[in-house]
């Protein structure tokens, strides 16, 4: 992979948006699901802002504080070599786990698939937590297709196109309602892995918690390199490695 090339994009002029991006934009229901025609997907995730390369592992140290205490965990993200097929779609999996301590804190498996124009879809989860050190729960897991879930947009092929619209990244009911919008291609963002021009940045929420907002950062050729909670709390992860 030769992640060198994100240094040498050429800088784009695009400003960031102004203007209220309040997450009382977000809706209580959707209307409607998106139609997914299978035949309208193709095989690889190749999105220059969300990659999926099997075999490729992308660690992140996430650092959140609380009552002034401050707590580090470490999550690993695995591109497999593995198919899931949901609404006829082919979807491929990535798995998802988070350590606290050297413990298991979370669990899951993500599915997603590219259509012909670019856009890579939201396919579903299945994720399983420690709640409060007393268990695991697989609350937040869904599946599109199942229970009035519907396939959202986790990254679009042309994200300027859609710069300040508000979408769905996933929808299920009162379980999984996450929201985007699209701030600017022209940020520059520097994480332990390294530092990035021209990465993406978006805005995201959800109304199951109205006051947390976070900003993302996808480096073109890599996919995300860090996040930050700006509203909410007080929490960061970022990118500090990339194994195959």
């Amino acid at each position: 992979m030769l992640f060198v090339v994100i240094l040498l994009t050429a800088c784009k002029k695009q400003s960031e948006l102004n203007g209220n991006l309040s997450s009382t934009q977000s809706l209580s229901a959707k209307e409607d699901c998106n139609a997914i025609d299978p035949a309208n997907f193709v095989d690889l995730v190749s999105n220059q802002y969300f990659p999926l390369v099997t075999g490729t592992v992308f660690h992140y140290l996430n650092t959140a504080e609380e009552d002034g205490q401050t707590t580090t965990t470490n999550v690993e993200v695995t591109i497999l070599d593995e198919t899931k097929i949901i609404q006829g779609v082919r979807c491929q999996a990535v798995h998802d786990v988070v350590t606290e301590d050297g413990e298991t804190t979370e669990d899951t498996y993500d599915w997603y698939a590219q259509d012909k124009s670019g856009t890579v879809w939201y396919f579903g989860e299945h994720t399983k937590s420690l709640k409060d050190k007393s268990g695991w729960t697989t609350e937040g897991s869904w599946k599109a297709g199942s229970r009035n879930a519907c396939a959202g947009v986790i990254m679009w092929s042309d994200p300027l196109a859609h710069a300040g619209e508000t979408y769905y990244q996933e929808f299920l009911p009162d379980i999984a309602v996450d929201q985007a919008q699209v701030i600017s291609t022209n940020s520059t963002v520097t994480v332990p892995y390294g530092t990035f021009t021209n990465c993406l940045k978006t805005r995201e929420f959800t109304i199951l918690e109205p006051d947390v907002i976070e900003y993302k950062y996808y480096a073109a050729g890599i996919g995300l390199i860090k996040t930050e909670m700006v509203a909410g709390g007080n929490e960061v992860e970022v990118l500090t490695a990339i194994t195959n």
